[in-house]
């Protein structure tokens, strides 16, 4: 598968000599790593065309008539060419690479990060989506009321003991289940094996993608979500070495991009990826009083 206004509240700096016993060198440079991957986390989550930006998913078989709620122009899907076609009008404000845009135009998916999409509305822009054969316009908004109200994301400190070896196993072939997305709608997972790691002496296993880069992709509930943590996580172990080993790092335990946009599509946990124990690990919610969000 598989983001500046003000005010954004900075995440509260934790002393890395808090989080690991004194003395243990690997772990504090361990502690320290996660500090820095958890400032680079809200900076991304906060930037102007971050998750938090996103303000629509629009379906355009949804709207037969070509008209988004809150886009201006007429959107159309050209099946027989595999295209969108945008109409707009001189008065429509919408630009096409930086130009203005009167007439028509045509467009595939947008496969770039979303502030480099080809539509705009002066800070505004609109990101042409394809998903197993339907055509969407996502609307982000770098001056959205969930941007502007975003405090920061709850995380656990950080935890050697959720650091985890583990062996990744791949499948023989691919293969594709189906699963319900934050939208309500099923849609297809692709998976290309599990990782299996042990927590107190037993073992636990986890479907995952895989993704162009060889790293790993998987999304997981355990026995705290919904109960003091978000309903599921994400979690994208590096690639595994020759031999199938792979390092399970619970603390990077991630929100999906639906904790904090309603208008995102992503899938629930497959069959399986619901763990029958508690990791209070990684990010946890957002902060309290950071988004009214629709759960």
């Amino acid at each position: 598968m598989s983001t500046d206004v003000s005010p954004v509240s900075p995440v509260s700096p934790v002393s890395p000599g808090s989080l690991v016993s004194p003395g243990s060198a690997v772990s504090a440079t361990a502690a320290q790593d996660w500090e820095s991957w958890r400032e680079r986390r809200t900076a991304t989550v906060s930037a102007p065309y971050g998750p938090l930006s996103l303000t629509g998913t629009h379906w355009l078989a949804d709207h037969p008539e070509g008209q988004l709620p809150g886009i201006p122009g007429v959107w159309r899907a050209d099946e027989d060419a595999d295209e969108v076609v945008l109409t707009a009008a001189d008065g429509d404000g919408l630009t096409a690479d930086g130009r203005p845009l009167a007439g028509e135009i045509r467009l595939t998916a947008d496969s770039g990060p979303f502030e480099e999409s080809r539509i705009a509305a002066g800070g505004r822009r609109f990101v042409v989506l394809r998903r197993e054969g339907l055509w969407a316009v996502r609307a982000f908004d770098p001056e959205s009321a969930a941007r502007r109200a975003f405090r920061g994301i709850e995380a656990t400190p950080y935890d050697r003991d959720w650091t985890l070896p583990g062996r990744f196993r791949p499948y023989d072939t691919s293969r594709t289940v189906r699963v319900e997305n934050a939208d309500g709608r099923e849609r297809g997972l692709g998976l290309g094996g599990e990782i299996a790691f042990t927590v107190d002496g037993t073992e636990h296993t986890l479907q995952v993608a895989i993704e162009p880069d060889g790293s790993l992709w998987a999304v997981f509930a355990d026995t705290t979500s919904g109960k003091g943590s978000y309903r599921f996580r994400f979690l994208r172990p590096a690639a595994p070495a020759a031999d199938g080993t792979v390092t399970v790092d619970f603390n990077r335990s991630l929100l999906p991009p639906c904790a904090f946009a309603d208008h995102f599509i992503c899938p629930f946990p497959p069959p399986g990826n619901t763990l029958p124990i508690a990791v209070p690990a990684g990010e946890r919610d957002l902060l309290p009083g950071a988004i009214s969000r629709q759960d």
